[in-house]
């Protein structure tokens, strides 16, 4: 078995054991409090760029260093450019160099699915949106503590939502 093979097993578990997790604090399925978006092709071609159509329903990908999040540096929280779940936050985003914006963890964990991608000759850990279905990416296991994970993810996946400045609440 090669190395590579091993760590993308190990992640694949460390996923599950997180799904697990909250089943085990809920005391429920967590398909069960998921509400899921459901269109047709059509639909989603209506409602989406040509861009977020090919990376989130064909799992296509943008080429690296062209996105326009791979080195955005404002405050705020990414969401699914597909149905608005939120995903990332500005706070767990990283630069790893790879060309795509990366974070080390999700900001909801309930909203990204994992399964496993050997679509380009070797596995890999695809993660998508829970509630829409929307490809995002792949995780990979050589990101920073404190979690390991490299959530590598596609620009015309996201959309991004700036945060409040505190002076403007009153």
């Amino acid at each position: 078995m090669s190395i590579f093979f091993c760590r993308t097993l190990v992640l694949t578990l460390y996923l599950s054991l997180i799904q697990i997790n909250l089943l085990a604090q809920t005391g429920e399925a967590m398909d069960s409090t998921i509400k899921k978006i459901v269109k047709s092709e059509e639909e989603w071609k209506l409602d989406l760029s040509e861009e977020e159509f090919y990376i989130l329903r064909e799992k296509g990908t943008e080429r690296s260093f062209t996105g326009t999040y791979n080195k955005y540096k404002e405050a705020g929280n990414y969401v699914c450019a597909g149905c608005s779940s939120l995903l990332f936050s500005s706070e767990k985003k990283y630069d790893s160099g790879s060309g795509w914006p990366s974070f080390w963890e999700p900001a909801e964990e309930t909203n990204i699915t994992s399964e496993s991608d050997s679509s380009l000759g070797r596995i890999r850990t695809e993660i998508l949106c829970t509630h829409c279905g929307g490809h995002l990416g792949h995780v990979f296991n050589d990101g920073p503590d404190p979690t390991g994970l490299r959530y590598c993810i596609n620009s015309g996946a996201l959309h991004f939502q700036k945060e409040k400045s505190s002076d403007n609440i009153k």
